[in-house]
């Protein structure tokens, strides 16, 4: 009997019966928001899932990282959850998904070991973000870690860069999973920075604010295309917008070969184009900025997407995966770009109807909550944990005695 078929304590209560599944988030010892980034979101979003989900008895949040969650209740707030150590995980649970905090690895032997599962969630491009640790000596993060996970999930968006790359690192199938979102963290953020949960575009305000808020800490998403984008329109019509903020900024704008590079354009060197720091969408959209102007190479799906089409502001960007909503232009192309930026500039106030209920229609695909979402993701850890691998995966382990 293998150590992926013996069961044991873990196991022990869940026979034949519902599982009790934890998620994994990093916990650092300084203050955290669940803002800082879209991992922390994801967790919150599949636990809301979790707790619909008919396959699960009880859920909660595994504790990672070197924090004290007594200290990080900003955070944990939106959980909803119990929070329990490591050391409780190996003891209570069937099931853990690695999401944001990463197992010691012979944690996560000893776990399957004893009967449990292990779900590793990917929700970035790891293909991308490993290659450039490695090439530019940046510090260690996920990569394998010789823990035998049971499946791998990832995002569509990924499929492409990172199935293979998954399946032969981490010895295991990977299967492309519904991205989930709901406005709920945002209107709670909201609702408890002003009592006021709006949050929208304001029609025929004036030339609008352009806000580009890519990260800038990895070449899947940066402000290049978008600054060139907001520059081929500037050029074309020189009044179509009041002004281009670059947030997110910090890491680059006192880099030499960026500056060069920004003074290059005609929005730089006339003043209309500044650099920012970083704000949570909210303190953005509709106060310092009317319309984003995005770009990623392969992170089509992204929850500023999500954020700008819930709210009704434009979206001018080049994702294939948002079901034709916001105005589309071709992939590295800023004079398509600055074409479809315009077209924006022109259309959206009198499309705003449409618009909305364009984005309406993608964002219920979208919501942890949807029978159908709840359905996905119940089936799958049902079917990890009893080993039952469907051919829906992306693709299965490598044929070596380590995956057997």
């Amino acid at each position: 009997m293998t150590a992926r078929t013996q069961r044991g304590r873990g196991a022990a209560h869940a026979s034949g019966g519902r599982l009790r599944v934890g998620v994994t988030l990093y916990i650092r010892d300084e203050q955290q928001t669940i803002w800082e980034n879209g991992i922390f979101q994801n967790c919150f979003f599949l636990l809301s899932l979790l707790k619909k989900a008919p396959a699960v008895e009880w859920c909660c949040v595994i504790a990672g990282g070197p924090g004290d969650p007594a200290n990080a209740s900003e955070l944990l707030q939106h959980a909803d959850a119990e929070v329990i150590s490591m050391a409780e995980a190996k003891e209570r649970l069937d099931v853990v998904i690695e999401l944001s905090a990463q197992l010691d690895g012979e944690w996560g032997r000893t776990f399957v070991a004893n009967g449990g599962r292990i779900i590793a969630m990917r929700v970035a491009n790891d293909f991308v973000i490993d290659a450039e640790r490695m090439a530019f000596g940046l510090s260690p993060g996920l990569l394998m870690s010789g823990i035998p996970y049971e499946e791998v999930w990832t995002l569509p968006a990924f499929a492409r860069t990172c199935a293979g790359y998954y399946a032969a690192g981490c010895r295991a199938p990977v299967r492309a999973m519904q991205h989930l979102w709901s406005p709920a963290l945002l209107e709670r953020t909201i609702a408890a920075r002003d009592g006021d949960t709006s949050f929208g575009y304001v029609p025929s305000r004036g030339p609008w604010r352009l806000g580009v808020l890519e990260a800038n800490i990895c070449s899947v998403k940066t402000c290049h295309i978008p600054l060139l984008v907001a520059d081929v329109a500037y050029r074309l019509n020189p009044v179509a917008f009041e002004c281009l903020r670059i947030f997110n900024a910090v890491p680059i704008r006192e880099n030499e070969v960026f500056v060069r590079f920004a003074r290059s354009t005609e929005l730089v060197r006339n003043g209309l184009a500044t650099f920012e720091a970083r704000y949570p969408i909210h303190h953005i959209l509709g106060e310092m900025a009317d319309a984003v102007v995005s770009h990623h190479w392969e992170n089509a799906q992204n929850y500023l997407y999500y954020e700008a089409l819930y709210g009704g502001f434009p979206l001018i960007h080049n994702s294939d995966l948002i079901d034709e909503c916001g105005y589309r232009y071709r992939d590295f192309d800023p004079q398509d770009g600055g074409r479809a930026l315009l077209q924006a500039v022109m259309e959206h106030d009198r499309n705003l109807d449409d618009y909305k209920a364009k984005a309406r229609t993608l964002l219920a695909k979208l919501d942890p909550a949807s029978d159908a979402n709840v359905k996905l993701y119940s089936d799958a850890i049902w079917n990890a944990y009893h080993g039952e691998r469907g051919a829906d995966s992306l693709t299965g382990a490598l044929n070596t005695p380590e995956a057997a």
